[in-house]
Order: structure tokens, then sequence, then C-alpha cells
């Protein structure tokens, strides 16, 4: 896969959706950058940091995906494969439904989803070294290149998504202590049941992770 790699943008997200809109870029691409000013987390909220932290977006075609992954489980496909990837790299973090990285009870990073016609862009923010956005960080000492390049081998194999959900079905009991937040509410997940295919029921409403 190439990778485009900048010392700026406002976000490697917003940067990477524009391209594949005006034909100037195209998939499977991967986009790095060392600081990002503007970038897209969740429920619109801002990821930003400096050097030393990953930013980092990827494109690919929906083709190119495993046929039994639906996009309401891309966010959680996508994350629980970076967190395995940190695992093997040495950090402790687990990943907190549907899309948020975690190490013990603070978040570290998070992960989100948009498709572009028939691509998937995923952008991914963790807090390697320092926390410049209100949240913790791993005082890790990988670089986002190494990251992105042992992410990208991983994602490359294309495991089964009932592969990965087996893993995270078990992870997600650490969840329930947590709330996320659902149409504008904060509402507790100690009591949400966990679907095949990564969306939640509370209180018997269903609840899709693609973000």
């Amino acid at each position: 896969m190439e990778i485009k790699s900048f010392k700026t943008l406002p976000s490697t997200q917003k940067y990477v959706i524009q391209q594949l809109k005006d034909k100037k870029l195209f998939a499977p691409i991967a986009i790095i950058v060392e600081e990002q000013s503007a970038g897209v987390g969740s429920r619109d909220n801002d990821w930003s940091g400096g050097k030393g932290n990953f930013f980092a977006s990827i494109a690919i075609h929906l083709e190119s995906l495993p046929k039994d992954l639906a996009l309401s489980s891309a966010s959680i496909y996508f994350s629980y494969i970076m967190k395995q990837t940190l695992l093997e790299l040495g950090e402790k973090l687990w990943l907190k439904w549907p899309n948020d990285f975690y190490k013990n009870d603070e978040k570290v990073g998070g992960t989100i989803t948009q498709k572009v016609n028939d691509v998937l862009v995923c952008g991914i923010g963790i807090n390697l070294k320092k926390s410049q956005n209100g949240y913790t960080a791993l005082q890790s000492d990988i670089t986002p290149e190494l990251l992105l390049e042992k992410y990208l081998h991983a994602l490359e194999k294309f495991p089964k998504w009932k592969h990965v959900f087996s893993e995270f079905e078990v992870e997600f009991e650490l969840s329930r202590k947590f709330s996320v937040h659902i149409e504008n509410y904060q509402t507790s997940l100690g009591d949400a049941q966990l679907c095949n295919d990564g969306s939640l029921i509370i209180g018997g409403k269903k609840v899709y992770s693609l973000r």
C-alpha cells in the first residue's frame, strides 16, 4: 500500500476524503502526519496533537474487505486490529465499544470510519508520547511510522470478522462499567447486549457502532 507522509495537516481524515472525492488520491492508500491541528474525533470532537503521536488515515476498497464484514462493524474491526498490533509491540491497552483505545480506565485514542463511494476511510488517532487533547498518553517508545507499518501489515491479512468478533466479545465485558453517547444522551453499557454484527441492544433499541 502506498504511504504519503506530511509534516502537518488539519485532519488526515478530511484530507483523504476530499482527495478521494476530487480524484486526486486513489485507494488503497495511507496518509500519516507528524502534527494534526483539527483532527476529527467521535461526535465531531477535535483530535489534535504534536510530534510523536499517531495520526493516520487509510483508504481501502470495500471489495478488499472480508465478505462477512458489515459496514456497521467497520469501526470495531479496524480498531481491534490496531489494538492487537499495539499489544504485539508491548503496549497494554484495550478497546472500549465501539472505537476507543483505553489504557486501564483512561482513553488514549480512537478510530473513525466513513464510506466514500466504494472506498472505506479509516482515521486513527493515538496519544503515543504525550497528551495535548485532554486525554492520557501511552508514554510509548514506538514511532508512528513503525506503528503504521506494522498495522498495515496486519490489516493486509484481512482476518474474517467472525474471528475478530470472537475476541472482542470477551473484551467487551471491560466496557460495561462505562457509558457512551447515544442520540446525545449518555447511556450506561452495564446491561447492553452485544450482537454478532457489533451492534448493541440497549433498552430494547439496537445501536450501531459505525462512526
